[in-house]
């Protein structure tokens, strides 16, 4: 095991700091790349999680200001500062055409797990709340898009 392998398991922070050095001097034949495959491929899984997390979060909120009637009056503007931050934060990371492709694959996945959160928020009866996303891609992310 070379230095740079070990390292890893004992200060992180400066692995990373290490093979950047490395692959910036192209010095190649002295990578870890066990562990830099490894971190690659996290990086990408920890990209697609925030996808999963701001997108629900969004939906959430969206179903909370179309349903939720009751609340609406109190807690709209609120909302509306969530589902406005979520977006952004959705903006950034769709900004790679592979991420915004996952984003078009999980709605209705990740849909159904905003939908059982509202419930369970709300409190309302689950058939208030459609089974599929009652949302659009482009409603998900239009700035100016709100729920009747």
């Amino acid at each position: 095991m070379n230095t740079i392998n070990a390292l890893y398991e004992q200060d992180y922070f400066l692995w990373l700091e290490e093979t950047y050095k490395l692959l910036e001097n192209n010095r190649i034949e002295e990578l870890d790349f066990l562990h830099l495959k490894e971190e690659i491929l996290s990086l990408g899984n920890e990209q697609r999680r925030k996808v999963d997390s701001y997108l629900r979060q969004l939906l959430i909120h969206l179903l909370l200001y179309k349903y939720w009637k009751s609340e609406k009056e109190y807690c709209a503007k609120g909302w509306q500062n969530e589902i406005d931050n979520f977006r952004f934060e959705l903006e950034l990371l769709l900004k790679s055409k592979t991420l915004y492709n996952y984003f078009l694959q999980e709605i209705e996945e990740i849909y159904v797990k905003a939908r059982r959160q509202a419930i369970k928020k709300s409190e309302l009866p689950a058939h208030l709340f459609p089974e599929s996303c009652p949302f659009s891609a482009d409603d998900i992310l239009d700035p100016e898009f709100l729920p009747d």
